[in-house]
C-alpha cells in the first residue's frame, strides 16, 4: 500500500429518525421498575447517540447481501482481501496477506444535532421514550412477559460524518464514494438498530455533502 498522496474526503449530513430508534446500551445499575432495555447514551451529555460501528456494520452487511459478497458457509463478512474487492477495500478485512489495503471508510459516532437539542429543551422533552412490548400466547391470545424497551424519539436528527481515505491508486475515489452512497440508500430502505421488523429504526439521510458540496 502506497500511503503517499493520501487525501481525506468527507461525507457529511444528518440522520433523521422516521421511527423510534433502539441501539442498546449497558444495563448495569438498572433499578427495579426501570427500563429493561436502554439505549446507548453519551456519558458526557446523557443524550443518545449512534455509534459509528453500528452504522458501518449495517451499511456493510446490506452491501454484502446486495452484491452477494459474504461467506456463505458461516454467514460472516467478506474477508477475501482481494485487490479488486470493493467491500474489503472500503470496509477493511483481517486477512494477513490482504491485497485490498488499508480500510478507506471511517464512520464517526453520530451525535444528537443542535437543532434537536433545542427542540427538546424548548418543549421540555426527554430524547427517549419507554415502549412496552409483550409476547402473545398463541393459544389464549393474551399478552404476557411485558417489558419496557427504550427508543430515541422519532423526528430527532443526528450529525453524520464519514471520513474517506483516498490513496494515489484510488484516483479521485469515485468508486469508493459511489459504494458508500449505495449503502446509505440501502439503509434507508431497511432499518438501523434493533427491532427493525417491529417498526423501529427507519432513517433518512438528508443534506448530504461531499467535501462541502451537495452530494447527489
Amino acid at each position: 500500500m502506497n500511503t503517499e498522496n493520501l487525501k481525506i474526503r468527507k461525507i457529511k449530513g444528518k440522520i433523521y429518525l422516521k421511527t423510534g430508534l433502539h441501539i442498546g446500551g449497558g444495563t448495569e445499575g438498572i433499578e427495579i421498575g426501570g427500563i429493561d432495555n436502554p439505549v446507548i447514551k453519551d456519558p458526557k451529555t446523557g443524550y443518545p447517540y449512534i455509534p459509528g460501528s453500528s452504522l458501518k456494520g449495517k451499511v456493510r452487511s446490506l452491501l454484502e447481501l446486495n452484491m452477494d459478497r459474504f461467506d456463505k458457509s458461516e454467514g460472516e463478512p467478506c474477508q477475501c482481501g482481494k485487490a479488486d474487492c470493493i467491500i474489503c477495500k472500503v470496509f477493511g478485512n483481517t486477512k494477513k496477506e490482504s491485497k485490498a489495503g488499508i480500510t478507506r471508510a471511517i464512520f464517526r459516532d453520530a451525535f444528537l444535532s443542535n437543532e434537536s437539542i433545542e427542540i427538546l429543551k424548548k418543549r421540555n422533552l426527554s430524547a427517549t421514550e419507554a415502549k412496552y412490548e409483550n409476547t402473545i400466547n398463541r393459544i389464549t391470545g393474551k399478552a404476557s412477559n411485558p417489558r419496557q424497551s427504550e427508543r430515541v424519539l422519532a423526528g430527532l436528527s443526528f450529525d453524520f460524518e464519514i471520513s474517506v481515505r483516498i490513496f494515489k491508486e484510488d484516483g479521485e475515489g469515485d468508486e469508493i464514494i459511489d459504494i458508500l452512497k449505495k449503502g446509505l440508500k440501502l439503509l434507508e430502505s431497511d432499518a438501523l438498530g434493533g427491532s427493525g421488523s417491529r417498526g423501529y429504526g427507519k432513517v433518512e439521510f438528508k443534506d448530504l455533502t461531499l467535501d462541502g458540496n451537495p452530494l447527489s
